[in-house]
C-alpha cells in the first residue's frame, strides 16, 4: 500500500504561479496580512505552504498575500 506521506515534498514555486483557493473559507484582513508580511521579514519562511499539481493553493492563503506583498 502507498504512503501518501513518502510522496510528500519541499519545492520553490513562483509566488505568481500560485492560485488561491476561490472558495477559501478563511478571509484575512488587512492587518491579519501585515502581520504575516512583518512576520516573514523578520523571521523568514517557517513553515511551507500546501499546493498541489496545479499550482492550487490549498493551505497557506494567508502567507500567499503576505508574499505578494513583500513582492
Amino acid at each position: 500500500m502507498r504512503n501518501p506521506l513518502t510522496d510528500l515534498k519541499i519545492e520553490l514555486r513562483s509566488v505568481s504561479a500560485l492560485i488561491p483557493y476561490i472558495r477559501n473559507s478563511k478571509q484575512h484582513s488587512d492587518a491579519q496580512v501585515a502581520q504575516i508580511a512583518a512576520s516573514i521579514a523578520e523571521f523568514g519562511w517557517g513553515a511551507p505552504m500546501l499546493v498541489d499539481g496545479q499550482n492550487n493553493v490549498i493551505a497557506g492563503h494567508g502567507r500567499l498575500l503576505a508574499a505578494r506583498k513583500l513582492g
